[in-house]
């Protein structure tokens, strides 16, 4: 079944407005001394190079250059149509005229060159690409044992004053650890058991009392 054709008004209004624009422009070149096929070329140079100025604009966006060759197309076929409505004698066309058809094709050859093969300067400059934020490392907060509990001041007391390790330390003798100090650190290691199910080590144990790593091992040895 043939589809129907909607004859659009805007569409027909194109055609009418093109048909006269061509007669005109075919007529002017005619008058100016063009004739036979020369004559129905002009109107075809002239509406070409306009199309293709449109579409350039269209397509790259605002340019300098096509909008230049668009006005000069679109003098040239408003000149037209304004010489044939009667402004000019066309029986006996001025000089001018003559020039202007005659030199119109190397024209209109420059701006289709120049409109096909320069570089678009409309076309928008595409934004560099931004580095996403780095995001700092964020390390997770360690989680630290509980407050060792303090000693007794009169643990404390009979304790004796252990001197800062060198950077390399030789093995400390063995000294004697206060019971206070050992039943203080019976009894962190109960509540480490109770609470763990573990038996505590070394390390727990010294963090816990806050002692250094010698006294450590040796409150840790009477424990076993």
């Amino acid at each position: 079944m043939p589809r129907s054709i909607r004859l659009d008004a805007v569409l027909v209004q194109a055609v009418i407005a093109g048909a006269l624009s061509f007669a005109h422009l075919h007529d002017l070149a005619a008058a100016a001394g063009q004739d036979g096929w020369k004559a129905w070329a002009y109107p075809i140079s002239v509406d070409l190079l306009l199309v293709a100025a449109w579409r350039r604009l269209r397509n790259s966006g605002p340019s300098r250059l096509a909008w230049c060759w668009f006005l000069i197309a679109l003098v040239a076929s408003l000149g037209a149509n304004v010489a044939t409505a009667g402004f000019l004698d066309l029986q006996h066309p001025p000089a001018w005229l003559r020039f202007g058809v005659a030199g119109w094709p190397a024209l209109a050859f420059l701006g289709g060159t120049l409109l096909a093969h320069t570089a678009r300067d409309g076309m928008p400059v595409p934004p560099a690409p931004v580095a996403p934020a780095s995001t700092p490392d964020i390390d997770p907060e360690p989680v630290s044992d509980p407050e060792p509990e303090a000693v007794p001041v009169a643990a404390a007391e009979e304790a004796p004053a252990l001197p800062a390790p060198d950077p390399a330390p030789a093995p400390a003798p063995t000294v004697p650890v206060p019971p206070a100090l050992v039943d203080h650190a019976r009894k962190v290691a109960d509540d480490h058991h109770a609470r763990t199910g573990t038996r505590i080590d070394v390390d727990t144990l010294r963090a816990r009392l806050g002692v250094p790593p010698q006294l450590a091992d040796d409150i840790a040895a009477q424990l076993t």
